[in-house]
């Protein structure tokens, strides 16, 4: 050795592994799969998981979307329910959330068609949340979504 130690060896950058499995190390994979996509190898792209990350690419879109709704929707209740604790904040968070939505849409209008379903989706989740923090009972709040994609969008919000 030519003043290398053993640990210097070991910590230096080896060759790509090819061949590397979805189950075993996705990241590997994924830099595999793009490639061979790129030489247009199709024969060895590993399709099935392939098509699997990318569907699951727009789940986490959708989520993405369902996430903003669901910060507006908890605010808005607030808002409703608790009058008196109204603040700025809670008008800023539904601002900057409202651009969050505008972004993802704007990224996505593939998921246009399906505001009504991501608003009923975060609407669920937005009653407990909303319940956990404030320590309102769910009860008080309806069980359909009581507000609409004009609502989320537009409605004002002033202290």
């Amino acid at each position: 050795m030519t003043g290398r130690s053993r640990d210097d060896i070991s910590l230096a950058p080896k060759a790509a592994p090819t061949g590397a499995g979805y189950d075993r190390d996705v990241y590997t994979w994924s830099q595999e799969q793009a490639r061979l996509i790129r030489e247009g190898r199709w024969d060895e792209v590993d399709r099935h998981n392939v098509a699997e990350e990318i569907e699951s690419v727009g789940r986490t879109e959708f989520s993405r979307l369902e996430s903003a709704l669901r910060i507006v929707l908890m605010h808005m209740l607030k808002w409703d329910h608790q009058p008196e604790r109204r603040s700025r904040s809670w008008a800023l968070s539904i601002a900057a959330q409202r651009v969050e939505i505008d972004d993802v849409l704007a990224d996505n209008p593939g998921l246009k068609p399906r505001l009504t379903e991501a608003i009923v989706r975060a609407d669920r989740r937005a009653r407990l949340d909303t319940a956990r923090e404030t320590g309102l009972d769910t009860d008080m709040f309806a069980t359909a979504c009581p507000y609409g994609w004009d609502d989320v969008r537009a409605r004002t919000f002033e202290v």
